[in-house]
């Protein structure tokens, strides 16, 4: 494995740049024939786009999402119809209600609480409601009890979250909340969530990828230019309307009697809570007939900053969230570097393919070199790129061998570019796929690439990126 030292030879960006470029074109020459250009890929199916319009799906806007066509179209096209799918990167779980309404069994991993309780609501509005429930949920509609209440839970704040909302929807959050704590856990968990949908809109903030962008009436200095995010909605009318949507789609559901209306029978949900690095080594050899899923990319979002404002509201404290950040998969420039060996003495192969990924190792070393040469915008753009793949490396293996022979593996994923390198996420990782037991079958390509950064195309030019579906089968 390559390492910055006190002795690193520092080649001239070109020249650099040139090696990198020459690897990246020896791998596509590789991979030449497994790319396949899918016009059924739009980048609304391969996003949270196409679930907007979508009954239940449409409830919480989960933007790293992709949309239940993309699993519907994936297990159409590859004829999977039955047994247990996973996904190790569960999100709001769009892969595991995809599944089970074509009467597959899913298990889905996931690390973030916010994900975890969106999973778990609508387990419980699918199996658990009952029309008491249901009548309950339409008078918070309609009589909005919470505006006559005394009762006030105190809103729990995080230091970056710290004054997000005016001051009447502090009170009116704390007084819903007050008042929701007198229903059954069915309810509250679904008024909660409801609240988690909408806190968004009745805030001073826009998630922004890499952190939570301010309106300037939140009195909070950010950046040269004031941003103004347009309407801020009152309390009121966005809860109730977030109510009303949920009491829509469950009447609607509620005619075909099933929130997924399948023509099957319906397959189960499990949901294991925590990371994927974790978890997954627990999980038997050749339990699932399928994966779909997507990682984070390597694009230095913080899940924990975007997501702050629901993670406040589900009582993370400072330190919680510093540990959730930390054991996310290494996508942003405050991941430290994880142990992976000590973590598991098993993933030793899994490292050794990433250290023997040329591709890898020479924009690893080119990426080292630029921190020295002080040309990076953050020197944590090495530690994080190379934790990313070290780390997406074990999870593969794993993958591997939680898979039945023969069973197919679909991850969603973009390339990426720093320091002007392009970096071919989709080549890198079916290289190190195949030397972990997977056959790259297709690496299907979306007609509309994706554009590199403001600030990359103002400094090295604009270059469109890849955004692929790998398809990679496991070989035995």
């Amino acid at each position: 494995m390559i390492t910055l030292t006190e002795n690193v030879k520092v080649l001239p960006q070109k020249t650099a740049l040139s090696e990198v470029e020459r690897l990246d074109q020896d791998l596509y020459h590789h991979f030449n024939d497994k790319f396949y250009l899918d016009l059924s890929l739009s980048r609304s199916i391969v996003s949270f786009q196409a679930n907007k319009t979508r009954e239940v799906y449409r409830w919480y806007k989960f933007k790293e999402a992709f949309s239940a066509s993309l699993v519907e179209y994936l297990l159409e096209k590859y004829k999977i119809a039955c047994g247990t799918i996973l996904d190790p990167f569960a999100g709001s779980g769009t892969a595991l209600f995809a599944a089970i309404a074509q009467g597959i069994n899913a298990d889905g991993i996931e690390l973030l609480p916010i994900g975890q309780q969106i999973i778990n609501t609508k387990k419980i509005l699918a199996l658990e409601f009952t029309k008491d429930d249901f009548n309950t949920l339409k008078r918070w509609s309609l009589e909005q009890p919470w505006k006559k209440s005394v009762l006030r839970t105190p809103l729990n704040e995080l230091r970056i979250t710290k004054d997000a909302y005016p001051e009447q929807t502090k009170e009116s959050i704390e007084r819903y909340l007050g008042t929701c704590e007198q229903e059954n856990e069915r309810i509250q968990a679904v008024l909660r969530f409801a609240l988690l949908c909408i806190l968004e809109s009745v805030s001073y903030t826009r998630k922004d990828g890499q952190y939570l962008r301010w309106d300037y009436r939140s009195g909070r200095r950010q950046g040269k230019k004031p941003f103004n995010k347009g309407t801020i909605l009152s309390f009121e009318k966005a809860i109730s309307n977030k109510i009303d949507e949920i009491i829509f789609d469950l009447q609607t559901r509620g005619k075909q009697k099933t929130l997924f209306p399948s023509k099957h029978s319906h397959g189960k949900i499990n949901l294991y809570s925590g990371s994927c690095l974790d978890v997954l080594p627990t999980i038997p050899a050749g339990t699932y007939d399928a994966i779909i899923t997507s990682p984070p990319y390597c694009n230095r979002y913080d899940y924990t900053r975007t997501y702050a404002l629901e993670l406040a509201l589900q009582g993370i404290n400072e330190q919680e969230l510093v540990h959730l950040r930390q054991q996310m998969l290494s996508c942003t420039v405050e991941n430290r570097a994880k142990d992976l060996l000590k973590m598991n003495p098993q993933w030793r192969k899994a490292i050794t393919a990433a250290d023997h990924q040329e591709l890898l190792q020479a924009i690893l070393k080119y990426l080292d070199d630029q921190k020295v040469q002080g040309m990076l915008n953050n020197n944590g753009i090495p530690r994080m790129v190379r934790g990313y793949f070290y780390e997406m490396a074990c999870v593969i293996a794993e993958c591997s061998r939680v898979l039945n022979p023969k069973s197919l593996l679909f991850m969603v994923n973009d390339n990426v570019r720093y320091a002007g390198a392009s970096i071919s996420v989709d080549m890198i990782l079916s290289d190190i796929a195949e030397k972990l037991g997977f056959h790259v079958e297709n690496i299907l390509v979306l007609p509309n690439g994706k554009g590199n950064s403001s600030q990359q195309m103002g400094k090295h030019g604009r270059e469109l990126l890849r955004k692929c579906v790998y398809v990679w089968r496991k070989t035995r």
